[in-house]
């Protein structure tokens, strides 16, 4: 695994004074271009204490690591922020490459002025956390996402900067949670109370399946039909502490019940967790955006598409569609490798993409996908032989046989993993061969 160095630099740290929470900001793009400090909102929380709450959780997500949880050096990261506008969207992923956090404060809980739209870091500091545990419901809360120069000047000195690691597992995790949540439906909800008993309920450890039952979620030991499987319970922890601002807890899953989300709507905001399949498995080697990334077209269509992207809170593929000129199907592996960019991703409650830009540089989609890059060398080696809907990719370790129609390999890996992590190196070269023979027919 290797990581890359990014470095948060901040005018002033981030302060809760007297009612009113300045989040300074770091780098990062807005519609009116590259900004080194963006300013996008100043304005009133309306409910205060969920806010601050929720806030806190995505914060100590970004903090934790789940498997192996001993505490390391350098693995404090900052939340990403998006505003959409009508919207402020809080991101984080937990050290680990495991749990998803976001928080969207909707319109309804804001109540201010919008200076810009984009993405940026935000700096959420030691000081900074413990005064958002204090926040009362009563309380006051004023939001600055971006420092003004009076708030600047008055701190003369207090530059602050961080430098961390990313892995590349990390990073790829934001591609992966955003493709793996766009194939996931709502399996089940649970409203007031039942869904404080549930979450208080569940055991610590260990693997679950949750179905709904009538008006409440089940509890099974082993798989049931359109049961979502939970994996280490215990990283559900941050929906914890704003059970009391709950309104209901929605849970989401995709048609193989591997990965599961978690979202608690609470007063004008949601608060959402995705958890991988496993607690010590991260989303980085999941495989699902390979082959959206393996067809020739995504990485011209993906430059038309992102040049009509306007950080929208949703988007819409069929007008992205109408507006490039191409079909619906490719306008969705071109937002996969938009994806892989950090510059989409998924809301499950509306079941649609929405656009943001995370502030890391991650130019070479091909790096953090190195299953794909070895599909590429073996195409280009013309190590794959087609036979019909049949494949026999040549390597150094001797000859594999692929299936076009299911996916499969003769491979170890696939024989491992059966699929559940996404096409094996082989099985992708295949794809990209057949594919480009189909092309030439035509």
């Amino acid at each position: 695994m290797t990581s890359a160095t990014q470095a948060y630099t901040y005018a002033a740290p981030s302060s809760l004074i007297d009612g009113r929470l300045g989040l300074a900001t770091s780098g990062g793009r807005a519609l009116s271009g590259p900004a080194v400090a963006p300013r996008f909102f100043s304005g009133v929380v309306t409910r205060a204490a969920p806010a601050a709450a929720a806030l806190l959780g995505v914060a100590d997500v970004a903090l934790a690591r789940y498997h192996q949880p001993q505490a390391r050096p350098g693995w404090v990261r900052d939340p990403v922020v998006t505003c959409n506008g009508d919207r402020l969207r809080f991101e984080s992923f937990s050290a680990c490459g495991g749990v998803y956090a976001r928080l969207d404060l909707l319109s309804g809980a804001l109540d201010g002025e919008v200076f810009d739209r984009g993405t940026t870091n935000v700096d959420v500091n030691a000081p900074l956390r413990e005064a958002l545990v204090r926040i009362g419901p009563r309380d006051p809360l004023h939001l600055g996402v971006g420092l003004d120069e009076l708030v600047v000047t008055t701190m003369d000195g207090a530059v602050v900067e961080k430098k961390v690691p990313l892995p590349e597992r990390w990073l790829r995790g934001f591609a992966e949670v955003q493709v793996i949540a766009s194939g996931m439906d709502q399996r089940g909800e649970l409203t007031g109370m039942a869904a404080v008993r549930f979450l208080r309920g569940l055991p610590r450890k260990g693997t679950v399946w949750v179905a709904q039952a009538g008006r409440e979620l089940r509890v099974s030991d082993r798989p049931v039909p359109g049961a979502v499987q939970l994996a280490g319970p215990n990283r559900l922890g941050t929906l914890l502490p704003l059970l009391r601002f709950a309104k209901s807890l929605r849970m989401y899953g995709p048609a193989d019940a591997a990965s599961s989300a978690w979202e608690l709507e609470l007063p004008g905001m949601r608060y959402t967790l995705t958890l991988s399949p496993e607690r010590w498995r991260g989303f980085s080697g999941e495989g699902a955006v390979l082959d959206d990334l393996a067809t020739d077209e995504a990485e011209n269509d993906a430059d038309v598409v992102g040049m009509l992207l306007n950080f929208e809170p949703e988007v819409e593929i069929g007008l992205l569609a109408d507006r490039a000129g191409i079909s619906a199907g490719r306008v969705r592996a071109a937002l996969t490798q938009l994806g892989v960019a950090g510059r989409v991703g998924y809301d499950l409650s509306e079941a649609a993409h929405f656009h943001r830009e995370l502030p890391y540089d991650k130019d070479n989609v091909i790096l953090l996908n190195p299953r794909l890059a070895k599909a590429r060398k073996l195409v280009e080696a013309g190590a794959v032989r087609l036979e019909g809907e049949l494949a026999t990719v040549r390597t150094a370790g001797g000859a594999r046989r692929v299936s076009l129609t299911d996916g499969s390999c003769t491979c170890e890996w696939w024989w491992d993993h059966r699929g559940s992590r996404g096409p094996c190196k082989h099985v992708l070269a295949a794809r990209i061969v057949a594919r480009a023979a189909v092309e030439v027919s035509r």
